[in-house]
């Protein structure tokens, strides 16, 4: 068969499958355009994906920005970033914030163990909090080494951010950076909510019995972990005193607390708050392209 014969034959398939088509679209057009739609969703959620990594700053600059920050302080830079993801794409996934885990706490240990004891830490937070046994143990990890250590807090870093931050011995916060109560949850409610329905109530129900005491047990390992942290650093009574504070239940677990809230609980706060800190955090975006909401001209006093 020739190169000609052979394209004709080609052409003439590619016809009759094309006149099949769209009889079968014809026919049943409802079911056609279903399956036509879902072919084009997963390939745009496919290209989305591929393409997203290009779209911020590559990890090179998270890199190179955590290097000049080491070699200005003279310290041992870590950096717990948690910032929103989209991991399955605008079609087949919303949007995911990732948040303190056991893979952090991995993380911080292997990172302070190649940290020499005269080296100081720097602890960067920007989280929402996370799993409390392993927030509570890269804490003990912090709190145990032996030079001076800094927490930097640019934005936020509630819950178990701030169970961390309680192991520094200073806390440098942004003039509008806030820390959060670090009180319990069980099953996504406040501990001391259960508590008090378990208290309030004369008889009750053997399921709420059993939350009331998990959540009063709860609420007294926080207080004596979050003492136990800011011990050496701030006197006995005035750290159990903060702590209690904090693991009360006094304020919603989302509260914010401010740098004014937080000189009167009575913990060490600084706002010398250094520039390349804040610009460490906009190098991780999450991965999902998309226009920024808030834009503005960069420079100093909106000088370009």
């Amino acid at each position: 068969m020739s190169l000609s014969d052979w394209a004709a034959a080609q052409g003439a398939a590619a016809a009759d499958f094309a006149r099949s088509a769209w009889a079968l679209a014809v026919a049943w057009p409802i079911p056609t355009i279903a399956t036509a739609v879902l072919i084009v969703a997963v390939l745009a959620a496919l290209f989305i994906r591929s393409r997203a990594p290009a779209a911020g700053p590559s990890p090179n600059r998270q890199a190179d920005q955590l290097a000049r920050i080491q070699r200005l302080r003279g310290s041992r830079v870590i950096a717990i970033i948690h910032r929103e993801m989209h991991s399955g794409g605008v079609v087949f996934g919303g949007a995911e914030r990732s948040y303190i885990d056991l893979n952090d706490f991995e993380g911080v240990v292997s990172a302070i163990a190649l940290t020499g004891d005269d080296r100081p830490l720097d602890i960067i937070l920007h989280t929402e909090g996370g799993d409390a046994l392993a927030a509570l143990q890269i804490a003990r990890a912090v709190k145990a080494h032996p030079a001076k250590k800094t927490v930097f807090v640019p934005f936020f870093a509630m819950s178990g951010g701030t169970l961390i931050a309680l192991a520094a011995d200073e806390i440098v916060m942004s003039e509008h950076a806030v820390l959060g109560p670090i009180d319990p949850q069980i099953g996504g409610l406040p501990a001391a909510l259960i508590v008090a329905i378990g208290l309030s109530r004369a008889t009750i129900n053997d399921f709420t019995l059993i939350q009331a005491d998990v959540a009063l047990k709860a609420m007294d390992q926080m207080r004596r972990q979050a003492c136990e942290l800011m011990q050496g650093t701030y006197n006995h009574d005035g750290s159990c005193a903060i702590s209690d504070q904090l693991a009360s239940g006094k304020w919603t677990h989302s509260y914010p607390i401010t740098v004014p809230e937080a000189r009167d609980l009575g913990l060490n706060i600084s706002t010398a708050m250094p520039r390349e800190i804040v610009d460490l955090i906009a190098l991780y975006p999450g991965p999902l392209p998309r226009a920024p909401s808030v834009q503005y001209l960069p420079g100093h006093d909106g000088r370009t």
